[in-house]
């Protein structure tokens, strides 16, 4: 078992605060040192309360389904003798409401594009494999209910 950590912080400054009309800007920080803006969705919370220049809840979400299977497609590919040259993702969620009619990120679909060269080139068919295994061991993946769907450009 590992642990894994992660430091949100906010301050008022000089806001009222209890006027609701607060700035959601924050930071995120990381334990190898990383620190990440951080805000409410600008489609949540209309700027200048919220930050577009941030990064939001749903927006790393995603980021981090997408993070997760593509270092598990990499490291499989290598396994495989694959050599890949590069993995771009243009993946997407969809807010809705879940079965129990509340506001979720219901559907995240990774679009990967990924460019092979060597002598041992995948075929579609093995692609294919190394996505299905990718998210069967995806820990985000298997953490959530959310539909994370695998649509290779």
């Amino acid at each position: 078992m590992s642990k894994h950590t992660a430091r949100v912080t906010w301050e008022r400054g000089d806001q009222a605060f209890t006027d609701n009309r607060y700035s959601r800007a924050h930071a995120w920080r990381f334990d190898g040192g990383a620190q990440v803006r951080g805000s409410s969705s600008p489609d949540v919370v209309k700027p200048p309360l919220s930050d577009p220049a941030g990064v939001d809840p749903e927006e790393a979400f995603i980021a981090s389904l997408s993070s997760c299977h593509m270092l598990w497609f990499l490291s499989l590919a290598a396994a495989k003798k694959f050599r890949v040259d590069s993995y771009d993702d243009e993946a997407e969620g969809v807010m809705g409401k879940d079965e129990q009619g509340r506001v979720a990120m219901t559907r995240v679909t990774l679009r990967p594009m990924i460019r092979f060269s060597g002598d041992v080139v995948p075929t579609a068919a093995d692609a294919e494999a190394l996505h299905h295994a990718a998210h069967e061991r995806c820990f985000i993946a298997n953490s959530v209910k959310t539909d994370v769907r695998v649509e290779p450009r």
